[in-house]
This record gives C-alpha cells, sequence and structure tokens, in this order.
C-alpha cells in the first residue's frame, strides 16, 4: 500500500480510528469495565435516542449545514402526550402510539413549512418550536412525573431489566439467537459488498483494491461478531436495539440508494443548482422536517419507556446529542456530505466518552467540557479539510 493510498484511508477512516483508539483508552483506564457485556449493553440503552435523533437531524445538516434545535423538547412533549393518554385517559396502547407519531409528525410538518417555504431561518424556526413544546410540556404534566404502568409498551420500547429479545432455543447462560443474528449479518454485509464490488468492476467502474475491500469487511465483521457474542453473554439483543437497527437501515438505504435521498444531498452541495434542474428544493427542506419530527416522537416514546415515566425535564440538552453526532460522525459544517454509518459512529464514540468517563467517576461538567471540544475539533478538522481541498 502506497503513502497515499494510506493517507486516503486514514482521512476516509479517520472517526473510526479515533474510536478504536479512544475504546482503547478508556477499557484501559478502567481495568477493561466498559466492555464488560453489560456496559455494552447499558451503551446502547443509554444512547438509543441520541442514534434514532441524529439520524433525523443528519437530513437537515445535508440540506446546507441546518439544525433543528427543538428535538429535546418534541422528544418530551410526546412523551408527555403519550404517558397522559396511557394513564389518566386510559387510552389503548396502540392508538396512543398512533397519536404519539402522528403528532410528532404534525410538529416535524408545522416547523418545515414555515422552514420550506416562507424561508423562515431553521434556527429561528427551531428555536421557537424548542421554547413552545417545552413549555407545553410542563402545561400537559402540570409540573409532575407520570408514571407508565403499561408494561407491554415499555417493553416494545425497551425499557425495564427484561426488555429483550428472546432466545428461541432456550439456552441458559447465553442467548444463541442473539449470536446467530449477528452471524447472519456479517454474511448478508459481506455478499453485499463482495457482490457490488463485482458489479461495479465488471461495469468498468473504479473499484479499489480488493485486498482492501477484504480488509474493511473482515474487520466489521469481526466486530459485529465480537458485539453480539458480548450481547449474548448478558441478556441478549435489548429491544431498543432492535428499533434503533430499523431506523438505521432504513435510512441508511433511503440516502444511500433512492433518488429522494440524493436530493438532500444535492441542495447541500448547491441549492440553486439543483432548483435549476427541475428538483423542488422547497419540498426537500419540508421533508427533513416533516421527518425530524416523526423521529422526535419514536425518539420520545423510548425515553418514556427506558425512565417507565414521563417528567417536564426529560429530553433537555438531546438535541446537542444529535447535533454533535453528525459533525463527529463526518457531517459536513455546510452540508452536502455525511452518512447514516458515520453518524452512527459518531454517537457510538459519544456513548463511549460518556460511559467511560462515568465508570471513572469524572465529573459531570468536566464531562460536557470533553463533549464539546470533541465537537470543536471535529468541526475544525471538516473545514480545515475543505480548505486544503480547494
Amino acid at each position: 500500500m502506497g503513502k497515499t493510498s494510506v493517507t486516503g484511508f486514514v482521512k476516509k477512516y479517520t472517526m473510526i480510528l479515533v474510536l478504536v483508539l479512544v475504546t482503547a483508552f478508556f477499557a484501559w483506564r478502567t481495568q477493561g469495565k466498559i466492555l464488560l457485556p453489560q456496559n455494552i449493553n447499558n451503551l446502547i440503552a443509554q444512547n438509543a435516542y441520541v442514534f434514532v435523533l441524529a439520524t433525523g437531524m443528519l437530513l437537515c445538516i445535508l440540506t446546507g449545514g441546518n439544525i433543528d434545535l427543538s428535538v429535546g423538547s418534541v422528544v418530551c412533549f410526546v412523551g408527555a402526550v403519550g404517558a397522559t393518554l396511557m394513564e389518566s385517559g386510559k387510552m389503548n396502547m396502540w392508538l396512543a402510539i398512533i397519536v404519539m407519531l402522528l403528532i410528532g409528525l404534525l410538529i416535524g410538518a408545522w416547523q418545515g413549512f414555515w422552514i420550506a417555504f416562507v424561508r423562515i431561518p431553521p434556527f429561528i424556526t427551531t428555536l421557537a418550536g424548542m421554547l413552545v413544546f417545552r413549555g407545553l410540556s410542563n402545561v400537559v404534566l402540570n409540573g409532575k412525573t407520570v408514571s407508565l404502568s403499561n408494561q407491554l409498551f415499555i417493553k416494545i420500547f425497551g425499557g425495564g431489566a427484561d426488555c429483550y429479545v428472546p432466545d428461541f432455543f432456550g439456552m441458559e447462560g447465553f442467548n444463541l439467537t442473539c449470536m446467530l443474528a449477528g452471524v447472519i449479518a456479517c454474511a448478508i454485509y459481506a455478499f453485499t459488498q463482495f457482490k457490488g464490488y463485482m458489479a461495479r468492476k465488471k461495469k468498468g467502474y473504479e473499484t479499489g483494491s480488493f485486498q482492501m475491500m477484504a480488509a474493511k469487511v473482515s474487520v466489521l465483521c469481526v466486530v459485529i461478531l465480537w458485539f453480539t457474542f458480548n450481547l449474548a453473554k448478558h441478556k441478549g439483543v435489548p429491544a431498543a436495539l432492535v428499533w434503533v437497527l430499523v431506523v438505521v437501515l432504513v435510512y441508511g438505504y433511503i440516502t444511500s440508494m433512492t433518488t429522494t435521498g440524493r436530493y438532500f444531498y444535492a441542495v447541500g452541495g448547491n441549492e440553486k443548482a439543483t432548483k435549476l434542474s427541475g428538483i423542488n428544493t422547497d419540498k426537500v427542506y419540508f421533508i427533513a422536517y416533516a421527518n425530524m419530527g416523526l423521529l422526535a416522537a419514536l425518539a420520545g416514546m423510548l425515553t418514556i419507556a427506558r425512565m417507565t415515566s414521563a417528567q417536564p425535564t426529560y429530553g433537555q440538552n438531546y438535541e446537542m446529542d444529535a447535533i454533535g453526532s453528525c459533525f463527529i460522525g463526518g457531517a459536513s459544517a455546510y452540508g452536502g456530505i455525511g452518512t447514516v454509518p458515520g453518524v452512527i459512529v459518531g454517537a457510538v464514540l459519544m456513548g463511549v466518552i460518556n460511559l467511560g468517563m462515568s465508570i471513572m467517576g469524572v465529573d459531570a461538567n468536566y464531562q460536557r467540557v470533553v463533549k464539546g471540544l470533541v465537537l470543536l475539533a471535529a468541526v475544525i478538522f471538516d473545514v480545515v479539510s475543505k480548505k486544503r481541498g480547494n
């Protein structure tokens, strides 16, 4: 591998390499505690909302570096309405879920309308939304906590101690279903990568080194198998992880394989040129923010299920976690660049930093300092890289 290839590899996989180094550092500082199966499970449970919100935030950022500051308040408001409907209103759980999703979608559409068609700046529109829906959350809950008693809802959305995908083989002490899921995931990933490589080569497209592609597939499969093995040793696949995987797979497909997904990149790359090519850019903005509202509703359900209650303080700083994950994961501050896998890497990195420092007993204020510096470093790296490219 030449010097140019090594440089290109390091630049392309910078954040993955950083994630490996940070994980190794905390494994050393915590005497390996951060790699225990229970802590890996905690990493998923505590950051499920980040994965979901960051995936939606990516679409907003792709349109030109725009962000949604209201998502934390929307998470709280949707959770407050859902918990109140199920507990005080005795509403059917499935109907309450539909209502929560519709509320999130309507909030996103409301904000998307002002941003897309009236051209109110996203920062102002969503800042107003942050204040409005935080206030409405307090109104709905009357400043009090509403506890959830619906155990089925809690289990479906990953709350409680026993919210895991059951082992269909009934093994004791090891969840074989979880391990098999990891093996199947590796097989599917390897097959699609090799099939794509051969298809590009047959058409005469640039394919890169086969050895490099094989090495990447091998490393990722080892990580997946190690991850699922540790989950299998604990209790298996958490229910929250199922929701995260659904969101990641659906939006990963949309952004990389569909025409609509390419529109987000086009608008962020050059809105005027995109408009001249006949694409309705207003509609692209509207979809991005309406979708953000829908995913905020899902994150709201994951949050109240995990906490088994709704409180007026839920969702605080959630928007910062989502935005930080996107930029740390390689999304450009100028828009037009970013991927769902990159965002997930960013979210995992933020989660590892949080979990590692918590195990080490680092003060919460210093944790915020570190997260802020990591975010700044990621954006500086993006800006400097673009200047060098020009």
